[in-house]
């Protein structure tokens, strides 16, 4: 009996708790003692990325590859990196399929860590960024806070990302390839009746704010969420993506297609509308600003059942 009790009293501490790690080129995130996710921007990462995402049963959300191989996975797309925050044209430079060299790809770089704060309901780290085009010149710093909160059913993750445009101006082409995406874990796909054999059986539906459900009929829309759920080692589990209403262009349009690329994207309006007259560019002017925000929600359940609408009224109103 005092073997339980000390038992329960060395856990009690760690319920609630969101503690963070900071080694070289990462830093470790755990909630209520179990491992949550980490956050890599070391040299060797092209653009900083947390790599998996967990729920709170300890699921595996997102897609391993490339930094994993998992069984019945696909190798496709090597640029989707757990979850990221890039853009594929910034003043004709490409910081989303950035792997590799190239004369056209940049790299975001770990310019300082500000903060990394452990805490008994949330826990917050701070980065100072900079986008470097291929020949080191820095187009834009971005500040990106993340803010995970404890929570006993619900995985909360918020990020506040400040883009500061230096000497020149800066523009954000037209193109679906950005903005804010994660890549979901295989299982969590839509099955699209072209699955491959060998690969994991798809079982995902994306549902946008308006009840719009599938790929066909979310992806290119606008929408202040998407939640994308599905069986994961048969548990019901969905990971939704929350816009906030002060985000440039709100509501969001979704780069969201059925083999698990999972992303928000203001830019790419040609693309979305089909119509090559548009142009969803944006041009910061010299030492101006674009903020975005955004919460990611991995949740027990379906969306209904997860009541993601009403979590979205929580989010906005906070």
């Amino acid at each position: 009996m005092r073997k339980s009790l000390l038992v329960l009293a060395l856990a009690a501490p760690l319920l609630g708790q969101v503690r963070l790690t900071r080694a070289d080129t990462q830093i470790d995130i755990q909630v209520d003692g179990q491992p949550f996710s980490t956050l890599f921007f070391g040299p060797e990462a092209p653009k900083p990325y947390m790599h998996p995402l967990r729920s709170a049963s300890g699921k595996v959300v997102t897609r391993g590859y490339p930094m994993i191989d998992v069984a019945g996975e696909p190798r496709d797309h090597p640029h989707h990196r757990g979850l990221w925050f890039t853009h594929g044209d910034v003043n004709g430079v490409d910081f989303w399929a950035n792997e590799g060299p190239g004369p056209k790809k940049g790299r975001i770089r770990l310019n300082r860590v500000v903060e990394v704060r452990s805490g008994d309901k949330s826990g917050t780290l701070t980065l100072v960024l900079d986008w470097n085009s291929p020949d080191g010149k820095t187009l834009l710093t971005e500040t990106r806070t993340t803010t995970i909160h404890a929570d006993p059913a619900l995985r909360l993750l918020d990020l506040d990302i400040a883009l500061q445009a230096g000497s020149e101006k800066v523009v954000f082409g037209d193109t679906k390839e950005g903005v804010f995406a994660i890549r979901l874990a295989a299982p969590l796909n839509e099955p699209a009746g072209k699955e491959k054999p060998g690969m994991a059986s798809p079982t995902g539906k994306m549902t946008s704010a308006e009840g719009l459900e599938g790929e066909k009929k979310v992806w290119g829309q606008r929408s202040a969420w998407v939640d994308y759920s599905g069986l994961l080692d048969g548990e019901k589990i969905g990971v939704a993506i929350f816009d906030h209403p002060s985000n440039p262009k709100h509501p969001t349009y979704w780069h969201s297609r059925s083999y698990g690329l999972f992303a928000a994207n203001i830019f790419g309006e040609h693309d979305f509308h089909a119509d090559k007259s548009r142009n969803g560019s944006v041009t910061v002017e010299p030492g101006g600003k674009l903020r975005f925000r955004y919460r990611v929600v991995i949740h027990p359940g379906d969306t209904r059942e997860a009541r993601v609408a009403e979590l979205y009224r929580k989010y906005v109103g906070t």
